[in-house]
C-alpha cells in the first residue's frame, strides 16, 4: 500500500506501539481522538521494547532487566501472533483491549489481562499459548516490524513511533508526542497539527521539557 494513501482515501498514519507501555498507550488514545476531527486513518503495527533493549539489557537496573527480559516479551508475542494469523486489521481492536486492560484497569501485563483482552475482540483463546513461547514461531515477523519502525527515527528512542507523508509525499516519522492526560476535540487537532507541522521541518531534531507526573489514565 502507498505510503501516501489508503484504501479510504484519507492520509495514513502508521502508528508502532508495544502494549507494555504506557506513555505510547496515552499517544494511542490521542491520535484515535484526531481521527475524530481530522481527515486521518491510523494504521496499526508492532515495535518491541525488549527488542530494543537487547543490545544494552546488562546495562540496565535490575528492576528493568527483569521486566524487558521476561515480562516485555509476553503480551507482545500474543499480539503478533494474532496479526500472523488473523491479519493486522485486528491489531487496533486488540491493542484497545490490552491497553485498557493492562493501563486504565491496573491489570498489568499479566497472562489473566492477556486472555481477557482476547476474549474482548472475539480471539481464539488459544492464541495464549504464545504467551510464554520461548522459540517464538513468529519472531523474524516481530523484529521485522519493530525494524520498520525504528529506522524511521533511530535507536535513541522508544515507542510510540509515528510516520505520515510529508509534504513531498515522502514520510516524515517521529517519536511521541509523549502527552498526559491525552487531549480530545480540537486540543488533540491542534497538537496534531503543530507535531506534524514540527516534524515536517527539515533538520527539526527534538523538542522536549522535564515533566514530574506520570500518566493520568482519568479521562480514558
Amino acid at each position: 500500500m502507498s505510503e501516501t494513501a489508503s484504501t479510504s482515501g484519507k492520509t495514513p498514519v502508521d502508528f508502532w506501539f508495544d502494549p507494555l507501555c504506557p506513555w505510547a498507550w496515552m499517544t494511542s488514545r490521542w491520535v484515535l481522538e484526531v481521527e475524530k476531527v481530522r481527515d486521518i486513518e491510523v494504521r496499526w503495527h508492532i515495535m518491541s521494547l525488549a527488542v530494543l533493549n537487547e543490545p544494552k539489557i546488562d546495562e540496565l537496573p535490575e528492576e528493568y532487566r527483569e521486566l524487558l527480559e521476561t515480562k516485555a516479551w509476553q503480551p507482545i508475542r500474543v499480539v503478533t501472533a494474532a496479526w500472523q494469523k488473523h491479519g493486522s486489521d485486528i491489531l487496533g481492536p486488540l491493542y484497545t483491549a490490552l491497553g485498557t486492560r493492562i493501563h486504565n484497569e491496573g491489570q498489568g501485563p499479566t497472562r489473566e489481562a492477556v486472555e481477557g483482552a482476547l476474549a474482548d475482540v472475539g480471539l481464539p483463546a488459544d492464541l495464549i499459548g504464545y504467551f510464554d513461547q520461548k522459540d517464538f514461531e513468529f519472531d523474524a515477523e516481530l523484529r521485522a516490524s519493530h525494524k520498520e519502525g525504528i529506522d524511521k527515527v533511530g535507536q535513541d528512542v522508544g515507542t510510540p513511533v509515528i510516520a505520515v507523508p510529508g509534504p513531498d509525499g515522502e514520510q516524515i516519522a517521529f517519536f511521541g508526542p509523549v502527552v498526559t492526560p491525552a487531549p480530545k476535540g480540537e486540543e488533540a487537532a491542534r497538537l496534531w497539527d503543530g507535531t506534524v507541522a514540527v516534524a515536517s521541518v527539515p533538520g527539526f531534531y527534538e523538542i522536549k521539557r522535564t515533566r514530574t507526573k506520570g500518566p493520568d489514565f482519568s479521562n480514558l
